[in-house]
């Protein structure tokens, strides 16, 4: 069945070229610019849409429709047992993951919009693996706030169980959401994507402070070295040099051999390179110019084994006070 291999896209455009252009362009009306955009295109790449394409697509839109009716009147089970009445158990269960998998609302909207100091007393007293689910589905700066402001036991609980997080059921979901929704309204469980992991308890430790930021991994490394340690390498990357001002990116190349940089540079960005070369003395950038262009082939993994050790060089100076790292969820205090 060819619209099983189509993406959700795909479908569209083709559902749209069946619905005809004076229905389309009323649809096109509702949707954001970067949606119609996409559609155009997936519109213009069709070819002759076949009519048993063209039924396939129709049909699982009334599925999906219909389904999503019964969700809204009744919640998940009870828009899959009216489903298997009418369509089947085994086709009622695809509709189901086909429905969940397309609807855009992630869970915990409404917490997203709530001030993170309302939402903290919202849920400080929660169990931690709760905490930790909620943070995941927030935006990073609003959870690195909310992380800050537990206490240092549970930030290292709550970080632990964030980076460890994978793929929750919708039945959990909707477990937190019968438990929570008395004090925040709204919440969502449309979208059962994926929350957590490293990347995200990376975003929220960088918009922590350091002191918090300090606290979780020292705690992380004696309990679970080899996560903290995995954390601590995505924290900073070389590319985010460009976050440090202009005296503190001196004091770092006043540490870092000539031949390190020379390497690290070898595939950074221009924007990197251009604020490295600014920090020099124009016959020092010069030469490390012509080291870049002149340096032969160099194993990328190489490179970025160099990359980590200048990252470790800013890490300790920021730790010995010498630099500092603009953060984005802190108000920083210059003395």
């Amino acid at each position: 069945m060819r619209a099983r291999k189509m993406s959700g896209k795909e479908k569209a455009a083709v559902l749209l070229v069946s619905l005809g252009p004076e229905i389309s362009a009323s649809i096109f009306k509702h949707l954001k610019e970067q949606e119609i955009e996409d559609l155009a295109l997936a519109i213009a790449g069709l070819k002759r849409v076949q009519p048993e394409l063209r039924d396939e697509v129709l049909e699982e839109f009334h599925d999906l429709v219909m389904a999503r009716e019964y969700l809204e009147q009744g919640g998940i089970d009870y828009a899959r047992e009216l489903l298997e009445k009418a369509l089947g158990r085994d086709r009622a269960e695809d509709i189901i993951k086909r429905l969940t998998a397309s609807l855009a609302v992630r869970p915990f909207d409404s917490a997203r919009k709530t001030d993170p100091s309302q939402l903290l007393n919202f849920i400080q007293n929660e169990h931690p693996q709760t905490i930790a689910l909620i943070l995941a589905y927030l935006h990073p700066e609003q959870a690195g706030l909310i992380l800050s402001s537990l206490s240092p036991e549970l930030q290292v609980d709550v970080a632990r169980r964030v980076a460890k997080l994978d793929r929750t059921t919708p039945e959990v979901l909707q477990e937190i959401e019968s438990t929570l929704e008395q004090r925040l309204s709204a919440f969502v469980m449309d979208d059962y994507t994926v929350a957590g992991g490293i990347e995200s308890i990376v975003d929220m430790l960088n918009m922590v402070d350091r002191t918090t930021e300090k606290t979780i991994l020292d705690s992380l490394e004696e309990e679970e070295p080899e996560l903290a340690e995995e954390i601590r390498k995505r924290m900073f990357v070389f590319e985010d040099i460009i976050l440090l001002d202009d005296r503190s990116i001196q004091k770092v190349l006043r540490e870092v051999d000539s031949k390190d940089l020379a390497m690290a540079l070898k595939t950074a960005s221009e924007e990197v390179s251009a604020r490295i070369f600014r920090n020099m003395s124009k016959r020092a950038a010069e030469m490390l110019k012509e080291d870049i262009e002149y340096m032969g082939p160099v194993r990328l993994r190489d490179i970025e084994e160099t990359q980590q050790k200048i990252v470790a060089t800013i890490r300790r100076l920021e730790d010995m006070g010498e630099i500092i790292i603009a953060r984005g969820g802190e108000d920083e205090v210059i003395v």
